[in-house]
Formats: structure tokens, C-alpha cells, sequence
């Protein structure tokens, strides 16, 4: 497998804004995308980085990325990780790189001592619900996520 994968860079702010849209196209929520390459650059590679991701490419061809910060468990007295987005192209998916990027992450988390990781999957995503599981992946009963939305 010709497939690899690396952290982002700042050159890499519009690949990573084209598979947010393509992400929100799949979700069925591109209405809701109105973040810009700019405000990107920013809040991923400004003086203060609200978040990280890496790219999965096969061979030169960007095919997938995973979008994470770090979140804290009072519980656990631990930070963990928030998985944002994983996503990968339509025309790629089945060949393992999900799997990858998802175990990329696995091992950024455990390599920062994190408590957990964790990331939410929309109810009717039957297939990234079965891809999860197959991963060991446990949905966390009795919580609903509720949300602020501040323009």
C-alpha cells in the first residue's frame, strides 16, 4: 500500500478546508460550513492552536484526514483527545485508511498520556457506527450532547 500519513502543515489549510466540505456534504450539513481557508490558518497554525490534524495521502494524493483537540476529564484528572472529523474520500474508503487514520490517533493519544478518546457519530451513519465498533469502539449511553452557537 502506496499510503501515508503525516500532521498538517500551514500549506495544507486548504486541503484541509475542501475535506471539511466534502465532510459536510456527506453529513448532509454543508449549509452549515462557514469556516474560510483564513480563519484556518489561524486557528490551526496561529500563534495559538485550537486544534491539529493530519492527512492521509495515497502516494501524493491527499485521500483523508482526522481533525483533533484536546480535551480534560475531571474524572480522570487526565486530558484526553476530542476527535473532530475523520473522514475519507468517497472513492478511497474500503481500502484501510480510516483504520489508519484512526490508529494514528490511538497512538497520538496514548503517546501524550491521554485518559481517553473520544468523537461523536451522527445516529444515521450506520456504517462509520460499524466501522467504529469493529475498532473496539464503545457509544457512551445516558448523555446527550447539547450545543451553544455563537456567530
Amino acid at each position: 500500500m502506496n499510503y501515508s500519513i503525516r500532521f498538517a502543515t500551514i500549506q495544507d489549510t486548504q486541503t484541509i478546508l475542501d475535506f471539511i466540505i466534502a465532510l459536510a456534504k456527506y453529513e448532509k450539513l454543508e449549509h452549515q460550513v462557514t469556516a474560510t481557508a483564513s480563519q484556518l490558518e489561524k486557528t490551526l497554525f496561529g500563534m495559538s492552536p485550537q486544534a491539529e490534524a493530519i492527512l492521509g495521502f495515497e502516494g501524493e494524493t491527499p485521500v483523508g484526514f482526522a481533525l483533533f483537540f484536546s480535551n480534560y476529564s475531571t474524572f480522570l484528572g487526565k486530558a484526553g483527545i476530542h476527535l473532530e472529523d475523520l473522514f475519507v474520500l468517497e472513492e478511497y474508503r474500503g481500502r484501510g485508511y480510516g483504520k489508519a487514520l484512526l490508529e494514528k490517533i490511538q497512538t497520538i493519544a496514548q503517546d501524550r498520556g491521554a485518559g481517553r478518546l473520544e468523537w461523536n457519530v451522527l445516529d444515521w451513519n450506520q456504517s462509520a457506527i460499524d466501522f467504529y465498533e469493529s475498532m473496539g469502539a464503545k457509544p457512551v449511553s445516558g448523555w446527550t450532547t447539547y450545543r451553544m452557537v455563537y456567530s
